[in-house]
């Protein structure tokens, strides 16, 4: 999910479903799920807090209202969770992006504590696995002495995600208000460049964890399919960012994608395999959590959230 920095500083498998530790609380390990012999959890890293005039830009406020209230959320900014993905399987413990770090929101930044929690230190981190380079996936990367965080890991990104974010124009030709943005994403990139494995769509990039491209959110957005026998779980990243309009009217343009169009027609192919395949849903910024199931009502959908039950 993309904010410009002023509106920042402004302001179907069978799964043991654990109780979140209070969402968004310094320690929070969210809920966890087995597939096959993988084991899988959501880590917190806070909570970012998005004024509605960035998330629903020019979408009319009347229309966006009542599916907001219907789902009990009210006026003011929206607070989405930080879901992070621990993954342990063949020996391997590996993250599906990395947060926001300190210097993002002050409402975020919080994985370390969540590892620490989950009884990891980073540098038990084998690998580190990218969605994509927006703050509140990549800049958790680096420390405060701007190192890696996780010293021994070995760094995945998706090909189409790394040339658009590692090429220098690319923050001259951006929007104005997300070049600060790409200024950010290419330095950590650069600390990086040494460690990182570069993959194309429909690659099996680790064992049973395959890339699917979801491009629209950002250039280059990557989702991750987990599978294990028959069973399987998509981590969804910001392909589906929020649980009610991106749901309830999912070709309804998201003011955090950078292209909105092509977002929404790969939001729309989401939600149908998922809601049709009956396959598990981890979203970074989905709520209790993050773990769920779609289901379908003609063109609508609807997030049964896992963590609350």
């Amino acid at each position: 999910m993309l904010l410009n920095r002023r509106q920042v500083l402004a302001g179907g498998t069978a799964a043991a479903v654990l109780p979140s530790h209070g969402w968004g609380s310094p320690a929070s390990t969210g809920i966890s799920l087995k597939l096959g012999d993988m084991q899988v959890q959501t880590l917190s890293d806070g909570h970012l807090t998005l004024p509605r005039s960035l998330l629903f830009a020019g979408l009319e406020p009347g229309a966006v209202a009542p599916i907001l209230q219907a789902q009990n959320i009210g006026p003011g900014p929206i607070q989405p969770p930080i879901n992070v993905t621990l993954m342990r399987h063949q020996g391997r413990v590996v993250l599906f992006d990395t947060g926001s770090g300190p210097a993002f929101q002050a409402s975020a930044g919080r994985l370390k504590t969540s590892l620490d929690a989950a009884g990891l230190t980073p540098e038990e981190v084998s690998h580190v696995v990218f969605t994509h380079c927006h703050p509140d996936h990549l800049w958790g990367v680096l420390d405060d002495f701007d190192d890696p965080l996780f010293p021994n890991a070995s760094y995945l990104v998706g090909q189409v995600e790394w040339d658009y974010w590692f090429n220098p124009d690319t923050a001259s030709t951006i929007s104005a208000d997300r070049a600060s943005m790409a200024v950010g994403a290419r330095r950590r990139l650069a600390v990086l460049a040494e460690r990182v494995s570069r993959f194309a769509d429909g690659e099996e990039i680790l064992p049973g964890v395959g890339a699917h491209a979801t491009f629209g959110h950002t250039p280059g957005h990557m989702s991750f399919q987990l599978r294990a026998g028959g069973d399987s779980a998509l981590i969804g990243g910001d392909a589906i960012g929020n649980s009610h309009v991106s749901f309830a009217e999912p070709s309804w343009p998201i003011g955090t994608d950078q292209d909105a169009v092509a977002a929404a027609q790969t939001r729309l192919r989401l939600l149908d395999m998922l809601a049709h395949e009956k396959i598990q849903l981890i979203g970074y910024h989905l709520p209790n959590g993050g773990l769920g199931r779609v289901e379908r009502s003609d063109s609508r959908f609807r997030f049964i959230s896992d963590g609350s039950i």
